[in-house]
């Protein structure tokens, strides 16, 4: 039976997902438009190939003339009439074939013509169950990591380096590209570019462990002086909380085994096994995309993760009354 508290951060979770686009038919980059248009081609091929088969079929059982024999029924007449369709048949299927075939290199063609000069080059790394950002710079100052959010500039190329920390995972935004594998041990790599703004979602798209169904990967593509904003405030370290309430909690968090896991920039967390923490409250979900980013939802997820992700790295937090309340205080300014 589903408790209140998940049951709502369900419906809140829903009523985000209505948001975000999750549609290949729908392309918003260059290479998602080149797949669309190859998959409308072999569509075509398929339902004409298909549409001539079965009134090959109707065509014969109509037509065909039968004579008994002591063995029952068989053809009678001329097969050379037979003979040509089945050639005509065969040949007409290797030139579909082909054509496809060279449709399909064309398309990988054009998904890795793409030009990459000034792209932002960010490393993403898979984990059970949620995404690692690093967002890449020649100046190390300028570098600095998010989690199970990226941020692009609509009308610039992104290059993704893909790095796997524990099993198979793969990242999939059909609005923006094809599924890409990341597997450990072996670094990939795939660039894309959105030309229209919008929330594109991308799931894992291979079957990862218990909770592969609830590791989402949000793309906000928008204009270059928002995304210009956005990482200029993502590079800050996390702002002092000038509540004594607030103070109090980022107290509880470095003492408690919350810094063991999580890093906030600007003070002594600097765990590396679970989310950056330092810009929590612009996200718009947490625990990859599962739940709705709300003061309500991270009360109940810091309670018991458990009842949200079973599996989860995460320990619930048996925190008193007044440390909790200064815990989520201080969360509140992570912004």
């Amino acid at each position: 039976m589903i408790s209140a508290p998940i049951f709502g951060a369900l419906i809140a979770a829903t009523a985000f997902a209505t948001d975000t686009q999750h549609d290949a038919l729908a392309p918003a980059g260059p290479q998602a438009d080149a797949i669309g248009h190859l998959w409308s081609l072999m569509l075509a091929v398929s339902t004409l190939v298909w549409l001539a088969v079965m009134l090959a079929v109707v065509v014969a059982i109509v037509r065909t003339p039968h004579r008994r024999t002591a063995e029952g029924l068989a053809p009678a007449g001329d097969e050379r009439p037979v003979r040509r369709s089945v050639y005509a048949a065969v040949a007409i299927s290797t030139v579909l074939l082909i054509v496809l075939f060279v449709a399909s290199v064309m398309t990988d063609r054009a998904l890795a013509r793409l030009p990459t000069q000034g792209a932002v080059h960010i490393h993403l790394i898979g984990h059970q169950w949620w995404w690692e950002a690093v967002y890449e710079h020649l100046d190390p100052a300028r570098r600095f990591s998010t989690a199970n959010e990226l941020h692009i500039p609509v009308g610039r190329p992104v290059s993704l380096t893909l790095d796997s920390d524990d099993v198979i995972h793969s990242v999939w935004v059909p609005n923006l590209h094809g599924k890409k594998d990341l597997i450990p041990g072996h670094t990939a790599r795939i660039d894309w570019r959105a030309d229209k703004p919008g929330l594109y979602r991308g799931p894992c798209a291979e079957f990862c462990g218990y909770q592969h169904a609830l590791m989402t990967l949000l793309v906000v593509a928008e204009p270059q002086s928002q995304y210009d904003a956005w990482e200029a405030a993502q590079r800050r370290s996390a702002d002092e909380p000038t509540d004594p309430q607030a103070k109090r909690g980022r107290d509880v968090f470095v003492a408690t085994s919350c810094a063991m896991c999580h890093a906030i920039q600007g003070t002594d967390a600097q765990g590396q096994h679970a989310p950056d923490l330092t810009h929590l409250v612009s996200r718009e979900t947490i625990a990859a995309g599962t739940l709705q980013n709300t003061p309500a939802i991270r009360a109940a997820w810091i309670t018991d993760p458990q009842n949200f992700k079973p599996g989860a790295n995460m320990p619930p937090h048996a925190l008193s009354g007044e440390d909790f309340n200064a815990l989520l205080a201080y969360l509140a300014t992570l912004k």
